[in-house]
Parts: C-alpha cells; sequence; structure tokens
C-alpha cells in the first residue's frame, strides 16, 4: 500500500495526544479540574486537527506530491474522533450526564448550539468519507463535503465564545483559517500551482 508508513505515522501522531491527556487525568496531573481540561484540549486538538486537514490540498497544489491527498481523509476522521471526545467529555465531566443541564446550556449558551451544529456537520462528512458514498452521491459529494468550510468558520466561532478575553491564540487559528479558506478561491489554487511547478523546476527562484 502506497503511503503506509506515512499513514502509521498519522495514526500515532493523532492518538498520542489523548492518551498521554488520560495518563495525566488518571494521575492527577491535568490540574485542578482535569475533566474541564481534557474537554478543552480535546476540543482545541480538534480545531488543529481540522486545519492540518484543510491545509493538505494547497501543500499538495504546491508540491504536487500524492501523499498530502492519501492522509487527508484519514486526518479528516481524526478530527471528527477528537470532537467526538470533546462531546463526550462535555456531557460525562461538566454535564455529569444530567439531560437538564445539557438542555439548560444549550438554551442559555449560544456556544454550545454552534459547537453542536459543527459536530452534526462533522458527522455528515465522516459517515460519508468513503468509496460507497462517493459512487451513490456523485456530483453531490463533493457539494456536501464543502461544508467543511462553513465548519470551519463554526468551530472558530466556537472557540472565541468560549475563550472570550483571551483572544491572542484564537487570532493566530483564525487567521490560519482565514488563509486556508482564501486558499480555495481559483486565482490563489493556480497561483499555488504555478508556484509548485516553479520551484520544481527551478528551486532558487518561485515566481507567483
Amino acid at each position: 500500500m502506497r503511503y503506509r508508513f506515512w499513514r502509521v505515522g498519522v495514526f500515532l501522531a493523532a492518538s498520542a495526544p489523548p492518551l498521554y491527556w488520560l495518563y495525566l487525568a488518571l494521575f492527577g496531573q491535568l490540574g485542578p479540574d482535569p475533566g474541564k481540561t481534557l474537554v478543552d484540549n480535546l476540543g482545541l486538538g480538534a480545531l488543529i486537527l481540522l486545519l492540518i486537514t484543510l491545509a493538505m490540498t494547497p501543500l499538495q497544489q504546491l508540491s504536487r506530491w500524492g501523499g498530502w491527498i492519501a492522509v487527508r481523509r484519514q486526518l479528516g476522521l481524526w478530527c471528527f474522533t477528537y470532537v467526538t471526545l470533546h462531546l463526550l467529555g462535555y456531557v460525562l465531566f461538566i454535564a455529569g450526564l444530567r439531560l437538564d443541564l445539557v438542555l439548560r446550556d444549550l438554551y442559555e449558551r449560544p456556544y454550545i448550539i454552534v459547537g453542536a451544529l459543527a459536530f452534526l456537520g462533522l458527522l455528515a462528512l465522516a459517515v460519508t468519507s468513503n468509496r460507497f458514498s462517493i459512487r451513490k452521491l456523485g456530483r453531490r459529494w463533493k457539494a456536501l463535503h464543502r461544508l467543511v468550510y462553513g465548519i470551519l468558520l463554526l468551530a472558530l466561532l466556537h472557540m472565541l465564545w468560549v475563550v472570550r478575553a483571551d483572544l491572542g491564540e484564537w487570532l493566530a487559528y483564525a487567521l490560519i483559517g482565514g488563509a486556508l479558506l482564501a486558499m480555495r478561491f481559483s486565482v490563489v489554487a493556480k497561483a499555488l500551482q504555478r508556484a509548485g511547478t516553479s520551484l520544481r523546476e527551478n528551486p532558487k527562484k518561485v515566481a507567483i
């Protein structure tokens, strides 16, 4: 199988953080509120994985290396895994498995609704991230998976509401996300392809 070692590398890199956080939690090294810390870490990890997933196409356009696309689906599924664990952690550690508290948060805290919408969007993408769905949906599959851009905006809005006053870190992720979205415009995508071609033909001079 092509790119097998890259896929193994992605698996190890993506699975290591949750296992490490769980280890810290079990040994009381995750701070005074380990449940909330774990939920926050998983949410941030999901956003980072979403940004990395969206970076695969521009990297492929720039380098023409197929490995970026080969691991894109795997990264997307890991992003969904993190989001699912983030949601389960919220229900377990913050809401205490109480449905009334979950419903109250949905009513009183808009960022919970935004996060839930992002989760539902990622769920739709994860369920259809297979060859059967590609064949069954045809052209509609690409249209469906363009939801990822809206999901990114929802994720950034969710984080903005959570961090509130501490905007420095959020701004960094927002700028990266904005740049990745801009790269989807045809003029920028073509510029990346030209830059990649120029880089391969003349590494010392890259013309965009």
